[in-house]
């Protein structure tokens, strides 16, 4: 059994994405405080829904899905009923494996898990690493998991906090941009919802063009970019007013800020 432990926005959408990829619902179970919540994931899914000892007691997988600053009490709570031949998946940004290991009795095998929003349609970046117990087989099982949430890859886990900063928080840059591009489009006398219609199937064309041309993006932007064309002016703008510097700087900031809630 895989028991979710926190059935936020990342926390349903995994267990969503388990049930389409065709777990019985028998093998999944949730574990929440409020019962309203708990009677919501039952009609929804037919899941159960266990107290925090009993799914630690039953499950086979225990995937941590709580807040960063919730971390810690959760762990009190199953530190003695987690034992070795569990497995433990944490999603909490920033908290580290070696600080979960800590809490718990034996060698317990932890993977490290950061993926992102688009989880919920199916177009997540989950990144994956282990702790110091878990094993190959363990990270094969990690991918398995989150791969119906969309694509997987492996990293060190000195790189985490960074892939937090990266595609973690990722989304939110991307809709900062859309926000702007729209903006500009209402200044220029656009309607919002057809501003909207084309920011966003440009971002997606873009997007899409990027991953199944494996060109580099500096290949990619110059194909638009005529002499003295529109896009060089606006290119000119744009590091005019610093926008790459930051990113650059925006990027480390979440990239500290992850750091810090794992202390």
């Amino acid at each position: 059994m895989i028991a979710i432990f926190g059935t936020g926005k990342m926390g349903e959408a995994l267990l969503s994405g388990l049930l389409k990829a065709g777990r019985s619902p028998s093998e999944v179970a949730a574990v929440v405080r409020r019962s309203a919540r708990a009677d919501e994931l039952r009609g929804a899914y037919g899941i159960e829904v266990l107290s925090v000892a009993e799914a630690a007691g039953k499950a086979d997988t225990l995937v941590i899905a709580v807040k960063p600053q919730d971390m810690g009490k959760m762990l009190e709570e199953i530190a003695g009923l987690v034992t070795p031949s569990q497995l433990v998946i944490s999603i909490a940004a920033g908290v580290t494996t070696s600080y979960i290991e800590r809490h718990l009795s034996g060698e317990v095998p932890v993977v490290r898990v950061m993926s992102n929003t688009p989880a919920l349609v199916g177009q997540a970046m989950s990144v994956v690493s282990a702790g110091s117990h878990a094993s190959e087989e363990h990270l094969r099982h990690a991918e398995e998991l989150f791969a119906p949430l969309g694509e997987v890859i492996r990293i060190p886990e000195s790189q985490q906090d960074a892939a937090t900063a990266l595609s973690g928080s990722g989304p939110a840059y991307v809709f900062y941009l859309v926000e702007a591009m729209v903006d500009a489009a209402i200044l220029l006398g656009m309607p919002r919802r057809t501003a909207l219609e084309m920011v966003t199937q440009t971002v997606y064309g873009a997007a899409t063009m990027l991953r199944d041309s494996g060109e580099h993006p500096v290949i990619l932007r110059d194909a638009v970019t005529s002499p003295a064309g529109t896009t060089i002016a606006a290119v000119r703008e744009l590091e005019k007013h610093g926008v790459r510097a930051a990113f650059l700087a925006a990027i480390e900031a979440a990239r500290d800020r992850s750091r810090e809630l794992g202390d």
